[in-house]
């Protein structure tokens, strides 16, 4: 007589912080080093068999998250502790889950989310650029008119058409986002950009970035992002930012999920330039 094992299965959401400097991008790729790769890896150890992770966003070579989401589902049994610790031991010292939680089997974790929040940092500094912190935000020399930048930003808020802002390599069907929030702040060498949107096209954020860049820099009028939006050309749009100074900070979910929000916390830094850093990267 034969006794089939039924097996039963969990759905787990992790929240993933990594540096993104050394990887290409999020997406498992043949032949180069991702951020997917690693976090599966070190899940199936803890595991025991193979994994797919969904991320929130897949985010592009060189940039970096505080607050990614994922999930995947298991039938092995374990404490949401011992997957978070068992995990972390099985990651390289530029990857961290910080977070485990069981969901409902349904839960998506890109296509439950409500919104996703992008921080771009740039160290706009007129005397020299920052050693320890090249791979982590973008360096401006000139100062930046953050005022002129913000007044131009107004006319992004609410649903456009963004295919101004969208790269050519894009493979969303529609162009169409909604932009909820967008905030440009500066302390002391640091200039701040925020966004959030109910998702993004392919380089949104960063082409954004690049042409408020040429506005601040007073290359550019205010009302020449209005007219570039209008458009509807990639070729008008400025040159696509850095990725290094781009975070994946926060993705926002139904209130009945109870996904941890990463809006809040502090990195471990010590010395006065990274604990200002500190207070803008969560």
């Amino acid at each position: 007589m034969v006794i089939q094992v039924i097996k039963t299965f969990t759905t787990l959401a992790l929240g993933v912080e990594y540096d993104g400097s050394c990887y290409s991008g999020w997406q498992r790729q043949i032949s180069v080093s991702t951020v997917q790769e690693e976090v599966e890896r070190a899940i199936e150890r803890v595991a025991d068999h193979k994994i797919w992770v969904t991320c929130a966003g897949r985010t592009d070579s060189g940039v970096h998250a505080t607050g990614q989401v994922i999930h995947f589902k298991t039938y092995s049994q374990r404490t949401e502790n011992a997957w978070l610790r068992g995990v972390n031991r099985c990651l390289p010292e530029d990857i961290v889950i910080r977070w485990v939680k069981k969901v409902p089997d349904l839960f998506h974790a890109r296509f439950n989310a409500l919104s996703r929040f992008y921080r771009y940092v740039v160290n706009n500094h007129n005397l020299h650029r920052s050693a320890i912190f090249r791979e982590r935000s973008a360096y401006i020399y000139h100062l930046l008119d953050i005022d002129k930048m913000y007044r131009a930003s107004r006319c992004l808020l609410g649903e456009h058409n963004f295919t101004s802002f969208r790269s050519g390599q894009c493979q969303s069907r529609l162009p169409v986002r909604n932009i909820m929030y967008l905030n440009i702040t500066r302390d002391d060498r640091y200039v701040i950009i925020d966004i959030q949107a109910n998702s993004f096209v392919h380089h949104m954020v960063r082409n954004i970035v690049g042409s408020l860049i040429e506005v601040g820099s007073g290359k550019k009028p205010e009302h020449w992002i209005s007219d570039v939006l209008v458009a509807k050309n990639r070729a008008l749009a400025a040159a696509t930012a850095s990725a290094r100074g781009l975070y994946l900070v926060s993705v926002d979910y139904p209130s009945k999920y109870e996904i941890p929000n990463t809006l809040s916390g502090s990195f471990s830094f010590q010395s006065k330039e990274e604990l200002l850093v500190e207070k803008y990267f969560r």
